[in-house]
């Protein structure tokens, strides 16, 4: 039998140049948030001074801003993360649904891995629970996924 190549992504961060765009709005959940994307790529071999943070108003001006950073050629990847918790109107589903698909368009046009960890939940004890207690911390996930993506991409 022929053996079958198979390509994947080694979680190594050294020498990644990465931008870490995080919402202002819920900053007590989104600090979690961040400081979990920090320390997975610095424990996976990212200095810190490879690291960006950048800080916006909320969900619903990320797509601009992951867009003028992959547009930068700056960067080899980028994390996102932000809170947004339902409250009693519609508006939770328009920001987390323009955030998503806003991010994911600026993932595939610019062809940058992205980390989404942006937090959609029903309340803040949800929120609580993916910022690093129960749940895990949300941030350190989307900062591995993105990880693992730029490394399988840069393969491809």
């Amino acid at each position: 039998m022929p053996h079958i190549k198979t390509i994947e992504g080694q979680l190594e961060a050294k020498g990644l140049k990465v931008a870490i765009l995080a919402s202002r709005f819920n900053d007590f959940i989104v600090d979690k948030l961040i400081g979990g994307a920090v320390d997975a790529l610095t424990r996976h071999g990212a200095s810190r001074e490879d690291l960006t943070i950048v800080k916006i108003p909320g969900a619903f001006e990320m797509p601009l801003v992951a867009q003028k950073l992959a547009k930068s050629g700056k960067y080899d990847g980028i994390v996102c993360v932000g809170a947004v918790i339902r409250g009693a109107t519609p508006h939770f589903d328009v920001v987390v649904n323009e955030c998503a698909k806003g991010l994911a368009q600026v993932s595939l046009s610019f062809s940058i891995p992205l980390g989404f960890g942006v937090l959609t939940t029903d309340n803040i004890e949800q929120a609580i629970e993916r910022a690093g207690s129960k749940a895990g911390n949300k941030g350190v996930d989307a900062a591995m996924a993105m990880l693992e993506t730029a490394r399988v991409v840069a393969q491809l």
